[in-house]
């Protein structure tokens, strides 16, 4: 039996398949979340929702976890061939105590994961993963006789329930790009159902990822459908990622814009119907939020926070805040609007709705906003064992330049958030992020500057000189 514990990361659980977890280490997985459900729900047969995704590996591995879930006394209801999302609705739906959504995401082909939930529209916290890597280690399971049922089509109902409530009048031309991921038997079919006329990129499903990982912050991907949007005159173009809960946009110019001005967007338009909201943003997005007239007009105040789904989704409930949004693409409606999960589907369906109301181009709405240089997220490796150290050395020296009054690109650091990192931002309001990322051994870097694309360079200059020093930093995976 087989299990890495690197592999219990921050608010779900990832794995290179067989190399750091076999199937009996699945099936004890199975068993400690089983036996976690049972303590936290004080029911002797919770019922747990579980499904897949398209990876060539997921369902073998749902069948080993769904075992251990039972040997624990769950009864486990397999909604099939799923996205994240469409599990966490089903959680609502069909009323359950917990769910279980194999995948691993956007993560390289070989990599498997969980994610994980108890409490309605919330997955795992850092507390309760520590939990469950206790649990399952120490082999500290509770043994019962639990059972296993299908529910055929939940697939339909979830399309059916997005549908109904987001009908436009506007005919969208929109590509639909799904890096041959899970998403490509849901967003095509929903898109059309609220009114978009669709064009399809890479929709057809194929688990060996042949163009590029199903990564809405991947440039490939971004490039590709920049290219489908210019070559089909099309009025917007999404991508989203291998399970659905995140998604990226392209404008009808061909122009990517990060997801967090799409959040600020989507904020914008709804602060003037929901004055006094409250906003969840992660440490990675623009720094606009901050002081944007619009929201202030509104009285709507802006949190920053640490990245992660989970992270935000529990930040957004705590704080009753009416959305979330990530720069990664996670979006997260609360209530009237949503039920607080990231939902990629969602997302790109109150994009639509923006475009509907506005009736104008994406081109133009986005021209709202004041200019900044972003640099897109970058993430050099860092091994899972040193990257929270070198993280934390990093802030002690950024903390030290800012007392002695160091200039970057001749600007003093004027603010330092270290909720989730390190975030520093300058006198014009520029700022560099340096963090360890949740699910993968590397770091993340992001950089974005007010004034010019130059600055935004030399502060990743900056960044990556302090990283160089450390002697622990690996390859980056994309570099401006």
């Amino acid at each position: 039996m087989k299990i890495n514990p690197n592999g219990f990361r921050e608010y779900d659980a990832r794995w290179v398949f067989e190399k750091e977890i076999d199937i009996m280490g699945i099936t004890n997985l199975g068993k400690g979340l089983g036996t976690q459900i049972i303590q936290n729900t004080k029911k002797n047969n919770p019922r747990v929702i579980v499904g897949h995704d398209y990876r060539s590996y997921s369902e073998k591995i749902k069948k080993a976890l769904i075992e251990g879930l039972i040997l624990t006394g769950c009864n486990v209801e397999d909604v099939g061939l799923s996205l994240s999302p469409m599990v966490y609705f089903a959680q609502f739906n069909l009323n359950s105590d917990a769910i279980a959504m194999v995948t691993a995401s956007h993560n390289e082909n070989g990599w498997t994961g969980v994610k994980m939930g108890i409490q309605k529209g919330l997955t795992h916290a850092p507390e309760e993963m520590a939990n469950l890597k206790e649990i399952t280690l120490n082999n500290k399971f509770l043994n019962g006789k639990g059972s296993l049922k299908k529910i055929n089509d939940f697939k339909n109902v979830y399309i059916q329930d997005l549908i109904k409530k987001n009908k436009i009048n506007k005919k969208i031309k929109a590509v639909v790009a799904c890096g041959n991921g899970t998403a490509g038997i849901f967003a095509p079919e929903i898109l059309k159902g609220i009114g978009c006329e669709v064009i399809e990129l890479d929709c057809n499903l194929d688990w060996s990822f042949p163009k590029y990982n199903p990564n809405p912050e991947d440039l490939k991907m971004l490039h590709a459908i920049s290219k489908a949007v210019k070559n089909n005159k099309a009025d917007i173009g999404f991508g989203f990622d291998g399970d659905g809960d995140r998604c990226g946009v392209i404008d009808d110019q061909g122009n990517e814009i990060f997801s967090d001005k799409i959040g600020l967007l989507i904020a914008r338009n709804l602060s003037s119907s929901h004055k006094d909201s409250k906003f969840v943003v992660d440490v990675k997005s623009t720094g606009l939020f901050a002081n944007d007239k619009v929201l202030i007009k509104n009285k709507c105040k802006t949190i920053y926070w640490k990245t992660g789904h989970s992270h935000i989704k529990r930040k957004v409930n705590t704080e009753k805040a009416l959305a979330g949004f990530e720069k990664s693409g996670h979006f997260f409606f609360n209530q009237p609007l949503g039920y607080g999960y990231d939902d990629g589907i969602n997302s790109s369906i109150q994009i639509c709705h923006l475009l509907d109301n506005q009736n104008r181009k994406m081109s133009d709405i986005i021209k709202e906003l004041p200019i900044t240089y972003q640099t897109p997220t970058m993430a050099p490796f860092c091994k899972d064992e040193e990257k929270y150290k070198v993280v934390e050395s990093i802030v002690k020296e950024v903390q030290n330049l800012k007392k002695k009054n160091i200039k970057i690109d001749s600007q003093y650091i004027t603010d330092i958030l270290t909720v989730n990192g390190v975030r520093f931002t300058l006198e014009d309001g520029s700022w560099g992020l340096i963090r360890a990322s949740s699910n993968k051994p590397s770091l993340v870097i992001v950089t974005e500057s007010t004034t010019s694309n130059n600055r935004k360079k030399k502060i990743f200059e900056f960044i990556d000189n302090l990283l160089q020093k450390t002697g622990k930093i690996g390859e980056y995976d994309q570099k401006i």
